[in-house]
Protein backbone atom coordinates (compact mmCIF):
# COMPACT_ATOMS: atom_id res chain seq x y z
CA UNK A 1 0.00 0.00 0.00
CA UNK A 2 1.34 3.69 -0.99
CA UNK A 3 1.44 6.22 2.27
CA UNK A 4 2.14 9.38 2.32
CA UNK A 5 5.83 10.59 2.31
CA UNK A 6 5.56 13.70 4.05
CA UNK A 7 7.11 13.57 7.50
CA UNK A 8 10.34 11.50 6.95
CA UNK A 9 12.38 13.20 9.83
CA UNK A 10 9.98 11.91 12.18
CA UNK A 11 9.75 8.52 10.82
CA UNK A 12 12.96 8.22 11.09
CA UNK A 13 13.34 9.35 14.82
CA UNK A 14 10.59 7.29 15.81
CA UNK A 15 12.68 4.43 13.98
CA UNK A 16 15.63 5.27 15.79
CA UNK A 17 13.15 5.14 19.05
CA UNK A 18 11.88 1.79 17.67
CA UNK A 19 15.47 0.72 17.48
CA UNK A 20 16.02 0.27 21.12
CA UNK A 21 12.95 -1.40 21.88
CA UNK A 22 13.20 -5.48 22.20
CA UNK A 23 10.19 -5.27 18.90
CA UNK A 24 12.03 -3.72 16.57
CA UNK A 25 10.79 -3.94 12.96
CA UNK A 26 13.41 -1.73 10.91
CA UNK A 27 12.97 1.56 8.84
CA UNK A 28 10.16 2.59 6.01
CA UNK A 29 10.25 4.77 3.59
CA UNK A 30 6.49 5.33 2.15
CA UNK A 31 5.85 6.85 -1.16
CA UNK A 32 2.53 8.13 -3.03
CA UNK A 33 2.63 6.40 -6.09
CA UNK A 34 5.05 4.28 -8.09
CA UNK A 35 5.65 7.60 -10.27
CA UNK A 36 6.91 8.88 -6.68
CA UNK A 37 9.38 6.33 -5.72
CA UNK A 38 10.18 5.87 -9.20
CA UNK A 39 11.59 9.31 -9.83
CA UNK A 40 13.09 9.48 -6.44
CA UNK A 41 15.17 6.11 -6.64
CA UNK A 42 16.00 5.79 -9.88
CA UNK A 43 18.26 3.08 -11.40
CA UNK A 44 21.32 4.88 -11.15
CA UNK A 45 21.15 5.81 -7.43
CA UNK A 46 19.90 2.07 -6.70
CA UNK A 47 23.20 1.42 -8.49
CA UNK A 48 25.20 3.66 -5.99
CA UNK A 49 23.50 2.15 -3.03
CA UNK A 50 24.49 -1.35 -3.91
CA UNK A 51 28.37 -0.04 -5.09
CA UNK A 52 28.16 1.60 -1.08
CA UNK A 53 26.85 -1.32 0.60
CA UNK A 54 29.63 -4.06 -1.00
CA UNK A 55 32.12 -1.48 -0.74
CA UNK A 56 31.47 0.35 2.55
CA UNK A 57 32.25 4.10 3.15
CA UNK A 58 34.05 5.63 0.72
CA UNK A 59 34.66 9.28 -1.25
CA UNK A 60 31.90 10.41 -3.61
CA UNK A 61 34.86 10.75 -6.22
CA UNK A 62 35.38 6.72 -5.17
CA UNK A 63 31.89 6.53 -5.39
CA UNK A 64 31.69 8.49 -9.43
CA UNK A 65 34.81 6.26 -10.57
CA UNK A 66 33.75 2.91 -9.69
CA UNK A 67 30.18 3.53 -11.33
CA UNK A 68 31.38 5.37 -14.14
CA UNK A 69 29.88 8.50 -13.76
CA UNK A 70 30.55 12.22 -13.48
CA UNK A 71 31.26 12.97 -10.08
CA UNK A 72 29.36 16.24 -10.28
CA UNK A 73 25.70 13.55 -11.32
CA UNK A 74 26.60 11.47 -8.40
CA UNK A 75 27.37 14.23 -5.73
CA UNK A 76 23.49 15.46 -6.52
CA UNK A 77 22.24 11.28 -6.32
CA UNK A 78 24.23 10.58 -3.02
CA UNK A 79 22.47 14.01 -1.26
CA UNK A 80 19.04 12.58 -2.59
CA UNK A 81 19.71 9.07 -1.69
CA UNK A 82 21.02 10.82 1.97
CA UNK A 83 17.90 12.67 2.32
CA UNK A 84 16.00 9.42 1.80
CA UNK A 85 17.91 8.27 4.61
CA UNK A 86 19.59 5.42 2.58
CA UNK A 87 23.11 6.49 2.79
CA UNK A 88 25.17 8.48 5.27
CA UNK A 89 27.56 11.08 5.08
CA UNK A 90 30.29 10.29 6.92
CA UNK A 91 32.65 12.48 9.60
CA UNK A 92 35.70 11.73 6.82
CA UNK A 93 33.40 13.26 3.99
CA UNK A 94 32.51 9.96 2.57
CA UNK A 95 29.45 8.54 2.16
CA UNK A 96 28.17 4.85 3.79
CA UNK A 97 24.88 2.80 3.99
CA UNK A 98 23.88 2.18 7.18
CA UNK A 99 21.69 -0.94 6.32
CA UNK A 100 22.41 -4.51 5.84
CA UNK A 101 19.50 -5.26 4.03
CA UNK A 102 16.92 -3.31 2.01
CA UNK A 103 13.77 -5.20 1.04
CA UNK A 104 11.78 -3.50 -1.83
CA UNK A 105 7.75 -3.70 -1.29
CA UNK A 106 4.97 -2.63 -3.55
CA UNK A 107 1.40 -3.35 -3.44
CA UNK A 108 -0.84 -2.58 -6.74
CA UNK A 109 -4.43 -2.93 -6.59
CA UNK A 110 -7.39 -2.85 -9.04
CA UNK A 111 -9.35 0.65 -9.51
CA UNK A 112 -11.96 0.65 -8.61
Amino acid sequence: MWGVFRNWKAVLRAAGRAAQAETYQGETLNFESPDVFLGRLTALRWSLVRQIMSAGEMSIRELARRAGRDVRRVHDDVLVLAELGLVERTAKGGVRCPFADIHLDMHLRKAG
